[in-house]
């Protein structure tokens, strides 16, 4: 029986070991392998400060919304409040002074509610709903300009290590020239000065690479940096060139525009404070009204002075009068009765000075320093500030919607003469090489070819990026998948 448990025991710590290892595994896959563009896009929504702020603005707009919608509540109070007094003082219970020591207590229970305020409490929790929403809204845009900026970066950094494998290859075909005309130059078949022409071309191939390198370490600096994860100079970002048709965009400018204006947070969140600066100036119209609230209380007390007589019984004493009987005077006695000062316990207390009071109230603002009214007019003027920007957010968008047409219809365009540019030169190049390779053209008519190749094939792939960027930016504005 000790066996099977001790062999249950250990089986139980190898799953628990497996699963951590495993566990382990994924995290590490998660962190250094390859990022697709929509991972970027999610950790840069977890991890960005602007995201970030947006969403604790929106999260106190939410907060001011449910109070808004908390005024419309009765408003409840209770109040408790215990005194002692010492010396002279007023007895609660026989509202006449007395010199001694005691204790007091006062409880209560009020509530209130506003009836008619001309509308200006149902108003205001209107405008806060709308301002709720448009901060969210305002979260939504960041995280539209930061999915924006991510897509740059990440195109970036694929057309830089595209451009960055061309160079490097570039490199290596340069180099095997230069090796083969080292081996020509010492057995003296060919000009020093050809093997010197192609040594200088090795170096430019080589500035090539290093000005493409530091260009790729930037895209994938600026990535992180919009992820706000440390930087990886190994980084490996997921290739998204399959499935991407180099076509004239099917939609119009005025298509696009249309569409983006019904889906972009950026206009909601614009028109959505236009309608709160409205809801505002009825809200602060209404306190102009007379306001119209119901009020009640229930209260009760208690004293340490509140006494009660009792009767203990009753004695003759006598009294300043007499009668004369016989000639002889005789005192008259009175009865008088005894009484013992008892407390008056607390519960008997709280039960006999119990009360209520109801009431209605009317409050009418004549005045009040002009406060309403100035409030009034800069609520007008922060309506018309909110219209403007409206107005300018649309306009902004329509003059990007445009300018991302005529980029990409030039980037378009300059793919496509790019296209036949590479196969063209390509097959000069081609031909230079066999040429020269034969001693038919010299070192400095086979590198002019070369570098005519390499310019328009690292041309392409920067036209490329560029036309993805364009198109990738028209779905965006459309709220379409990226890929």
């Amino acid at each position: 029986m000790k066996n099977l448990s001790k062999t249950i025991a250990i089986l139980l710590m190898l799953i628990v070991l497996a699963a951590a290892s495993q566990t382990k595994a994924q995290d590490t896959t998660a962190v250094s392998g390859v990022y697709t563009l929509q991972q970027c896009i999610e950790i840069a929504f977890k991890n960005n400060t602007d995201v970030k702020q947006a969403g604790f603005l929106a999260e106190s707009a939410k907060i001011n919304y449910n109070q808004s919608k908390a005024n419309m509540l009765p408003d409840l109070n209770a109040g408790i409040s215990h005194t002692q007094y010492n010396g002279r003082s007023i007895n609660p219970n026989t509202n006449a002074y007395i010199n001694e020591q005691n204790t007091a207590g006062s409880y209560s229970l009020n509530a209130g509610i506003t009836l008619w305020h001309g509308s200006s409490i149902q108003n205001y929790m209107k405008q806060y709903r709308l301002t709720y929403e448009a901060g969210k809204m305002d979260e939504q845009n960041a995280k539209d300009k930061l999915t924006i900026n991510i897509i740059l970066a990440y195109l970036s950094v694929l057309s830089a290590r595209e451009q960055l494998n061309i160079a490097q290859k570039q490199v290596e075909a340069t180099q095997k020239k230069v090796d083969l005309l080292v081996i020509k130059n010492n057995d003296g078949a060919i000009s020093p000065s050809d093997l010197y022409d192609m040594k200088g071309q090795l170096a430019n191939d080589g500035l090539t690479v290093v000005s493409t390198k530091n260009s790729l370490d930037n895209a994938l600096q600026t990535l992180t940096q919009l992820m706000n994860i440390p930087y990886e100079a190994g980084m490996q970002l997921a290739a998204i060139t399959d499935g991407i048709l180099f076509q004239p965009y099917q939609e119009t400018v005025d298509q696009v525009y249309e569409n983006a204006s019904q889906q972009l947070a950026m206009v909601k969140s614009a028109d959505l404070k236009v309608e709160s600066a409205s809801r505002n100036i009825k809200a602060i119209r209404g306190q102009m009204m007379p306001t119209l609230s119901l009020f009640g209380g229930l209260y009760t007390n208690y004293s340490s002075a509140a006494k009660i007589q009792q009767l203990t019984g009753t004695t003759d004493v006598p009294t300043s009068n007499y009668v004369t009987v016989n000639n002889v005077k005789t005192t008259v006695y009175s009865q008088q009765s005894n009484f013992n000062a008892l407390s008056i316990d607390y519960n008997t207390q709280l039960k006999n000075n119990y009360n209520s009071a109801v009431g209605i109230g009317l409050q009418i603002p004549l005045t009040n320093n002009m406060q309403v009214r100035n409030r009034l007019k800069l609520a007008k003027v922060a309506e018309q500030q909110v219209q403007e920007q409206a107005k300018t957010t649309r306009i902004q968008l329509r003059q990007a919607i445009v300018q991302d047409f005529v980029n990409m219809n030039a980037d378009y365009t300059t793919y496509k003469l790019l296209l036949s540019q590479v196969e063209d030169f390509g097959q000069s190049f081609h031909a230079a090489e066999i040429r020269y390779t034969n001693g038919a053209i010299s070192t400095v008519d086979f590198v002019i070819a070369k570098n005519n190749f390499d310019r328009v094939q690292l041309n392409l792939v920067v036209a490329k990026y560029n036309y993805m960027l364009r198109t990738k930016l028209l779905d965006f504005y459309q709220n379409r998948p990226l890929w």
